[in-house]
């Protein structure tokens, strides 16, 4: 108690880094089993309840959560309380919130608007605590480039059981099942924060700064032509990117594959793998290769789903469609790895140690925030527009839409290509990963 009321960190002293490591895994695990049980699944669930047109609200409100949660974060939780007490709170609130939203929903799809305020009030909660679980990590884990990668994979690997149990397990897609999971899990996760080591603010008694808050300091990176076409192209990416966590999963149903959501945790499963493989990669290819590789890897997958759909359904027996929709959703991994980790890479060793985490901070608004969102409005709109109607006259609408984000990606990459200059400063190292991996904001 006396180390908790002088504001220093006590348990991590008192017990093992094996025990710190487990509790700290079960954290992650949980903090990912929340988000994966539902965010997935939403978007076939609204539209088996009359809810289809507004699926890309559901898709909208996390980024508006990431660019705001920096404010919570930077003006309440690292300034006044424990961060394992404000992650209590907002898990639990966030937790009920989603428990809640099913019950608003009434025919024809009636409440919607009420549903998606529930879901946004979900991640104004839920988005500060991917900051919040890394802080209480670092705090806690004594050798970090060893313990970190270890406690982080226990987070992909609770998104990964949420889709196993909600699509393959209970087969639950469609239902409301999968949010009162998620609700449930996220009370629970409040609940076990209150057991964590104690981790006091970290900017306790400093002043608080907008312009640190947003990062505008890293603004004097964009000096620099090829970090300027960096973040050009990260903002810009992101937007066709939103298409595939809002409809995916739709596409994946219609296309008449089954469990919708446990096929596409296989795209987190090769995340894993191709994270441990990343240095490897990065000896061979650099930054802007890497880089390249990420992009042309989204547009593979859009062309995928783009031929999938127009081949037509695997219930009518074309089992290559299944396996072009399956490569596309596998090639997650070196879409997120090769483009976002190796960008929190790139973005670590442009700037200074003085401006490193504005600089982080100013890559998750352009991507996470900006991008995404502007994406979710767009996707939005296309599919509204364009994929209508029922089985096979479907499925050729999901063709033309998938062209959209096939053809953006492709521009964004040889705008890339010819413009963005590497200048690497030095070797990356399984530590340099473990470090991007802690700074994502989605999976």
């Amino acid at each position: 108690a006396a180390d908790q009321e002088k504001g220093q960190p006590n348990m991590s002293s008192q017990q093992s880094p094996l025990t710190i490591g487990i509790r700290l895994s079960i954290m992650m695990f949980l903090e990912f089993f929340v988000w994966g049980a539902w965010y997935v699944t939403v978007g076939n669930y609204m539209g088996a309840n009359g809810m289809g047109d507004a699926i890309y609200w559901a898709y909208t409100v996390g980024p508006i959560a990431a660019i705001l949660s920096p404010f919570i974060l930077g003006m309440v939780a690292d300034r006044f309380f424990s961060s394992e007490r404000v992650l209590a709170v907002l898990m639990i609130i966030g937790g009920v919130a989603l428990y809640i939203a099913p019950s608003v929903v009434g025919e024809g799809g009636a409440g919607s608007k009420t549903f998606i305020l529930l879901l946004l009030l979900h991640m104004l909660c839920y988005m500060p605590t991917l900051g919040l679980t890394n802080t209480i990590a670092f705090t806690h884990l004594k050798n970090q480039e060893v313990w970190f990668p270890l406690v982080r994979v226990f987070g992909t690997f609770g998104w990964i059981g949420a889709n196993i149990l909600v699509s393959e397990v209970m087969e639950a897609d469609m239902t409301s099942k999968p949010l009162l999971v998620a609700g449930g899990a996220g009370v629970l996760m409040g609940i076990y924060s209150l057991t964590l080591p104690h981790t006091p603010p970290p900017s306790k008694g400093k002043a608080i700064s907008v312009r640190d808050i947003l990062g505008l300091d890293s603004l004097a990176l964009l000096k620099d032509r090829s970090f300027l076409v960096f973040m050009a192209s990260s903002l810009l990416i992101c937007i066709p990117l939103a298409a595939y966590y809002a409809y995916a999963p739709v596409f994946v149903a219609d296309a008449g594959i089954s469990n919708p959501a446990f096929q596409m945790s296989f795209g987190q499963m090769s995340e894993v793998l191709f994270m441990i493989l990343m240095p490897f990669f990065f000896k061979f290819l650099g930054v802007k290769r890497m880089l390249l590789f990420g992009m042309f890897a989204w547009v593979a997958r859009y062309t995928l789903f783009a031929a999938g759909a127009g081949a037509g359904a695997v219930e009518m027996g074309a089992n290559s469609v299944y396996w072009m929709i399956i490569f596309g959703i596998v090639l997650h991994g070196i879409c997120y790895d090769f483009f976002f980790v190796t960008g929190q890479i790139y973005v670590d060793q442009k700037a200074g140690p003085a401006i490193r985490a504005q600089a982080q901070g100013f890559l998750v608004l352009a991507t996470q925030g900006i991008g995404m969102l502007v994406g979710a409005q767009i996707s939005g709109v296309l599919i509204n527009r364009i994929v209508i109607g029922d089985g096979a006259a479907k499925l050729k609408n999901w063709e033309e839409f998938w062209i959209y984000p096939a053809v953006a990606a492709f521009v964004i990459m040889v705008v890339f290509l010819f413009l963005f200059k590497d200048d690497p400063k030095r070797a990356v190292t399984e530590e340099d990963v473990a470090k991007a991996a802690g700074t994502e904001e989605l999976v």
